[in-house]
């Protein structure tokens, strides 16, 4: 048995079709094929039901390929340790981020993380929270950025920010004027547009939502926040925004009023995360401290809410 078989194994167990698991292994077919059929002989079970139109793994090939998972990632741990020892900051760390907060986040974060880090190649995985943690699990992500709470007991937590929800309303909504005075209680009763089942925005939106006295707007769920935003702007409903999908580079949206909460307006917390066993924990705590170093406008609702409508001038009195 070699390490080679083993990624055979895992990338069968994966894929489930012999053709495109050898693609991934950058083997041919049969090459493939030969190599699993020697490991089931070597170790004298059967790992693999083939079948005309896919590959089964038996539930032996399904725990041996598992375990197979987790050797082939403490080697890579094994190369990760040894790389960094010769030079820490060099090498690669597969990040994984979830959609609601990767594209506003990292515009100002990666030039930091330039800046500490020139030699590290960072590779982003952008998934939601579910998949995000299914990946780290696997081995295949070295950390993710999430929203807490996370019920992980494999992974470490590292808190990094909290960032607060402005909500979203069109110029002509009647909540509109509460700009800086508005309280949750405010929310009684309105009806709120909300992303698709999967993202932790949706989530938190309906926690916020039960804690008002709101509902979530019937018949409708958005796939995306650029899509909520141009719903609201359309006066279909009001939402809840994060204040980084706000902020600069994202561009204006024409007819869409931000109105901050008053007082601790709610908000989600947001952490790195990575496996307690990952050999790359050092370093990964440096890397956290970066994402800490956010320009403090950022996170500041006050600057992303709109301005109060200036008083209409008053009229001149007609000379006669």
């Amino acid at each position: 048995m070699n390490l080679r078989d083993l990624q055979y194994l895992v990338a069968l167990a994966e894929h489930r079709h012999f053709g495109r698991a050898a693609e991934a292994c950058f083997v041919s077919q049969p090459t493939l094929s030969t190599q699993i059929k020697k490991l089931e002989d070597e170790l004298g079970v059967p790992l693999v039901e083939r079948t005309p139109r896919k590959v089964l793994l038996t539930e032996v090939g399904r725990d041996i390929a598992a375990r197979a998972r987790d050797v082939l990632n403490e080697i890579e741990q094994i190369r990760g340790v040894a790389r960094r020892t010769l030079d820490p900051e060099s090498g690669t760390v597969r990040l994984g981020i979830f959609p609601t907060l990767g594209p506003y986040l990292l515009p100002h974060a990666l030039p930091l993380v330039r800046q500490a880090f020139p030699r590290l190649e960072l590779l982003l995985v952008e998934e939601k929270t579910e998949a995000v943690l299914r990946m780290l699990r696997e081995g295949k992500l070295d950390a993710g950025i999430l929203a807490l709470p996370l019920h992980e007991d494999s992974l470490h937590t590292e808190f990094l920010f909290e960032e607060p929800f402005l909500l979203a309303v069109s110029d002509a909504h009647p909540l509109a004027h509460k700009q800086g005075q508005l309280k949750l209680g405010d929310l009684s009763n309105q009806n709120l547009l909300l992303l698709e089942d999967g993202h932790c925005l949706r989530d938190q939106a309906l926690e916020v939502c039960h804690l008002a006295g709101a509902g979530e707007h019937s018949g409708f769920r958005a796939t995306s926040l650029e899509t909520l935003r141009q719903m609201v702007a359309a006066n279909v409903g009001i939402t809840l925004l994060p204040v980084t999908a706000v902020k600069p580079p994202v561009a204006p949206v024409e007819n869409l009023h931000l109105i901050e909460f008053r007082g601790h307006p709610p908000s989600r917390r947001i952490a790195m995360v990575w496996r307690k066993s990952s050999a790359m924990d050092g370093f990964l705590q440096r890397l956290a401290d970066v994402f800490r170093q956010l320009p403090a406008d950022l996170l500041d609702a006050h600057t992303a809410a709109t301005a109060p409508a200036a008083p209409p001038a008053p009229r001149k009195a007609a000379r006669r």
